[in-house]
């Protein structure tokens, strides 16, 4: 395979909602280039970035996917990444690897709930974009329309440097406002460009559309303003090179107009990336001192090599795959290289390069290229690897924290043992995953950004390493409390032949402000108690406060004093004084009005303001209380407080109602009581399950 410099290589990400043809978009840029000898397409699964059986199956991408393509002698590295809110932390990562965005938009949709997302994340990362406005063969696709929905959004700097020709099925293709020309395209699906003469009846349109574009090129420049009020417009060599600068400075986006499927637009639009994506030279990735975390700078000509690690894939037959983008000079086969981030020395077998899942083998992989290798033992997605004594690492990665949790139970032993491995392995490639074993209700939980999630996931359990779980809803870990102060006795007396048992207390108890748990304290005088008994009562009442009292759940936010007592000086032991305090508890929680906690949740809701009553009025039936509202664009965002019990089924809604336009993150607030009238049923499911537990135990 042959080298690059950086110079001669441009790394774009290809990002936007769900349904806008970016994996679609990806194949044709492939097929035009002559990468691939076959126009592949998503509805037959024969995409080279869409390669998972689940992604084929679904035919939606569910994990970016990388391929390259050669165009006038440069290296275009493509990162394909999913659209849907629930992956959206691998569009972020492949945007820490690019030089741009390429934010595809559907020519009908507009600007949608996951193109606001990606444009926010480009503009924190300080990434130039190229907007393609994709899909306009289909019934209702507009430019104007589309156009318009995007400068309300994001601002007028989103500029159109083409016209199309032909409308929805007429769509044939574009008028070039730079060049100044127009190019059709063959309808046989290889896309063959012509170039000719803008149409006449285009010329005031493009005339218009190109005085336009150049008073924009003139505003974000000082000089080409004066040049533009001195001549009335500007030179093409200055529009050409005023463009180009202010694409990479971010005060302009252009936008061009294609249709994937049909194969119409690909070449216009490879001509811009290599007119407009800044090369990786002329970039530096993020990075940090390792020490203090501060903010530190390196030289992208630099000689010494270092490369930034951005995807982990875990293969059950390959091991590890490792994706990566070098910063600085190289990264060679057969050597050995350091993980900044650990302190680890790794072992480097062959670099490669991936095309969708093809590998192919190189000598090297240069500064601004991308690549990968194969079973590195102690590297993780964000690690930085580079050669020792290196004084810098790339800024960490910011994973998003799961807002969905599902308990999943293994469907045989088999699968109990393996799959502590599995999840671990997953986790390596997604890092948004989490999977914990809840002490509080003994669950092994799988966390996730949603239910299509932590499907996916259960679906590689069962494809990749043979494990297959059920997945049920959680149990919601309520807690008890008390309403009361009140004195309780317990004494523990048995006399069975010889030593006896005997063990004697008195205990107030009363509530504590909610968050503080539980606190004994000890007002023993005068021995009524001997000091060494009393650790005893403190652990029956712990292990009976664990226990619960209305439905099992621990009791929480109350405080215990041990106050007198007595004993006996041959048949009181610790076990005597543990029974007494268990006895002492369950006597004050009949008469302390105890009541049932239940968690409560901060949600912060996304969706398009037109949804925004109908959601706020659903929060309210889920006995939610609204923190606050605020729009943003044509987006409303809705802050509330909602108990858990009410969001384990929320995502399914959400989607349903805003037609997988709205999001939602949440995380956990505070405690606080069950209205009465839901404690009973509570309490109810709660018995039944832990009798249907019983049982089970029993058999």
């Amino acid at each position: 395979m042959k080298v690059y410099d950086p110079d001669h290589i441009r790394n774009v990400a290809l990002v936007g909602h769900s349904g806008a043809g970016k994996t679609q978009l990806a194949s044709a840029l492939l097929f035009d280039t002559g990468a691939v000898n076959r126009l592949g397409r998503v509805d037959d699964g024969s995409t080279v970035t869409d390669f998972d059986e689940e992604e084929i199956a679904r035919k939606h991408t569910l994990s970016a996917g990388t391929a390259f393509a050669e165009w006038n002698k440069t290296k275009i590295n493509l990162i394909d990444t999913p659209g849907m809110a629930n992956f959206f932390s691998d569009a972020r990562a492949a945007l820490r690897v690019a030089d741009a965005a390429i934010v595809v938009v559907d020519a009908v949709a507009g600007a949608e709930v996951l193109t606001e997302k990606v444009w926010t994340a480009a503009q924190e990362l300080e990434l130039p974009c190229l907007v393609v406005l994709n899909r306009l063969d289909r019934e209702r696709a507009s430019l104007s329309r589309s156009l318009e929905s995007l400068q309300e959004a994001f601002g007028r700097s989103i500029v159109s440097i083409q016209l199309p020709i032909g409308e929805e099925k007429t769509f044939r293709g574009v008028v070039d406002l730079v060049a100044m020309q127009a190019i059709t395209f063959s309808d046989d699906g290889r896309g063959t460009p012509t170039v000719g003469d803008v149409p006449a009846e285009l010329r005031d349109a493009t005339g218009t559309a190109r005085e336009a574009l150049i008073e924009l090129v003139a505003e974000t420049d000082d000089s080409l303003m004066e040049k533009f009020f001195e001549a009335g417009t500007l030179t093409q060599e200055e529009l050409e090179a005023g463009l180009r600068t202010a694409t990479a400075g971010r005060h302009l986006f252009p936008l061009v107009c294609t249709s994937a499927t049909t194969n119409l637009g690909i070449q216009p639009l490879l001509d811009a990336i290599l007119a407009y994506v800044p090369s990786p030279g002329q970039r530096t990735l993020s990075v940090v001192d390792p020490t203090s975390g501060e903010p530190a700078s390196y030289d992208p000509g630099g000689s010494t090599a270092a490369a930034l690690v951005w995807k982990t894939i875990a293969d059950p037959f390959a091991g590890r795959i490792t994706m990566f983008r070098v910063a600085t000079g190289s990264l060679r086969s057969d050597s050995t290289i350091e993980n900044v981030s650990t302190g680890m020395a790794e072992r480097v077998g062959s670099v490669t390069v991936m095309q969708g899942k093809t590998q192919h083998g190189v000598v090297e992989i240069k500064a601004g290229d991308l690549g990968a290798v194969a079973k590195l033992k102690e590297t993780r997605t964000g690690d930085t690897l580079a050669s020792k004594g290196t004084t810098w690492r790339f800024a960490p990665f910011q994973f998003t924290e799961p807002v969905l949790s599902y308990a999943i139970e293994p469907k045989s032993r088999a699968d109990e043992e393996k799959i502590s491995t599995a999840l671990q392995r997953l986790q390596e490639e997604d890092p948004t995953i989490r999977y914990i074993r809840d002490s509080q209700t003994a669950q092994l939980l799988l966390s996730g950004q949603g239910q299509l999630h932590i499907e996916v996931t259960v679906a590689k359990l069962k494809r990749r390493f043979g494990v297959e779980v059920n997945l049920k809803l959680p149990r919601i870990p309520y807690r008890e409390t008390i309403k009361v102060a009140t004195e309780a006795h317990g004494r523990h007396k048995k006399q069975t032949g010889g030593h006896g048992q005997f063990g004697d207390c008195k205990i107030k108890v009363a509530p504590l402000p909610r968050g503080e748990d539980f606190e004994f304290v000890d007002e023993i005088f005068g021995g009524a108690i001997p000091r060494g008994f009393i650790p005893a009562v403190e652990k029956g009442i712990r292990e009976e406060r664990d226990r619960g009292y209305l439905a099992g759940y621990p009791m929480v936010d109350f405080q215990v004093t041990l106050i007198d007592g007595s004993f006996h000086p041959v048949d009181s032991n610790e076990m005597s004084f543990k029974m007494a305090g268990r006895l002492a508890f369950r006597d004050a929680m009949s008469r302390a009005r105890p009541t049932l906690l239940e968690p409560v949740m901060h949600v912060e809701i996304y969706a398009p303001s037109d949804f925004a009553g109908d959601l706020m009025g659903d929060l309210n039936g889920r006995r939610g209380r609204i923190a606050g509202m605020e729009t943003r664009g044509a987006l409303t965002s809705i802050k509330a407080q909602v108990p858990m019990a009410e969001m384990l089924t929320y995502e399914q809604q959400l989607t349903s109602s805003t037609g997988g336009r709205g999001s939602y993150h949440m995380a956990f607030s505070h405690y606080e009581e069950v209205p009465t009238h839901l404690q009973g049923k509570v309490i109810a499911e709660a018995k039944a399950e832990r009798g249907e537990a019983d049982n089970e135990q029993a058999g």
